[in-house]
């Protein structure tokens, strides 16, 4: 049986950096925000998983930041499973849907079949209009001229002027709420419960933070990261950026490619390029491969050439 000092470690660890932003909104785009709700665990609670024990964990911060780490490096998921958070978030519908593919979270939102729906709409700047990405077939890149993009922001008012007044009439009218919404823009604001444990916190943040993310929902990411996650389990955090956001993996096939470019073994990089079908000529120019593309901007970062 635990004695009674063990059960006395086994007190809802709190973490001070993280109670003093409790239900404190941190603003998003132009009307959307972010606050923590409630949270349980804490960089205590990985450490006291890990060694499945009813103590505290080590005395040392440097201890239980090597284990951290540890666990972080060799994808150990479990013990961060132990620390879970609830937001409050306000997003724009068009940020949500993709939001909402995450399903490892418990989700409640807001309804608008029982509730007037939010009378808020995300604006776009004029200097925000982005083109579409010429190599990302669901992405976007550079901006549109800021004139330009005057214009599209005059249109964007009058439509969402328009879309609420037809939805304002509608319900003056007794039109049911269900119904009345259908013609609303994805550019409506929402609002929801999210509560997610660490694991899955930290999955959704190196997807949704990464530069290829959505604009909008890459701000959300980065404020529930940078703002959130940062003060609450900070080891972990500093852990999930060395091993998650800021690292690179190579395959196999990449692995020995960079031994060969290493190695100034040139031609036989080239060979084992074409024979994996990365290197293939259209009227004598290369032919584009996005796998190959990748590896490129992995050898960029390693300050090496491609050889090819």
């Amino acid at each position: 049986m635990a004695s009674e000092k063990e059960f006395e470690n086994l007190k809802p660890m709190t973490v001070k950096t993280l109670d003093e932003i409790l239900g404190k909104p941190f603003k998003v785009l132009d009307d959307g925000f972010v606050r923590v709700v409630d949270y349980m665990g804490s960089d205590q609670s990985i450490v006291q998983a890990a060694r499945v024990s009813y103590g505290a964990g080590t005395k040392k911060v440097s201890q239980d930041r090597g284990l951290i780490r540890y666990l972080m490096r060799h994808h150990h998921s479990t013990p961060f499973e132990m620390c879970e958070i609830k937001l409050h978030v306000r997003v724009p519908m068009d940020a949500w849907r993709q939001w909402i593919r995450h399903r490892t979270a418990n989700v409640n939102e807001y309804s608008t079949r029982y509730s007037i729906a939010i009378d808020q709409a995300v604006k776009t700047d004029p200097s925000e209009w982005r083109f579409q990405s010429t190599s990302n077939k669901q992405g976007s890149e550079g901006f549109l001229e800021a004139e330009q993009g005057k214009l599209f922001s005059i249109e964007e008012d009058n439509l969402h002027k328009n879309i609420w007044d037809i939805y304002n009439k509608r319900i003056e009218k007794g039109v049911a709420r269900e119904q009345a919404r259908k013609d609303l823009p994805l550019s409506t604001y929402t609002e929801a419960y999210w509560k997610i444990d660490l694991h899955n916190l930290l999955h959704f943040l190196r997807l949704r933070m990464d530069k290829h993310a959505q604009l909008e929902i890459r701000n959300y990411a980065q404020t529930i990261g940078n703002e959130i996650v940062k003060r609450w389990v900070p080891l972990a955090w500093e852990a999930f950026e060395d091993y998650r956001m800021n690292s690179k993996s190579f395959s196999g096939l990449e692995m020995e490619l960079l031994a060969l470019i290493s190695n100034k073994k040139k031609d036989e990089a080239i060979e084992t390029a074409k024979k994996i079908g990365w290197i293939k000529y259209k009227d004598e120019k290369l032919v584009g491969n996005l796998e190959r593309t990748e590896f490129e901007e992995k050898l960029e970062l390693l300050n090496l050439k491609k050889p090819w």
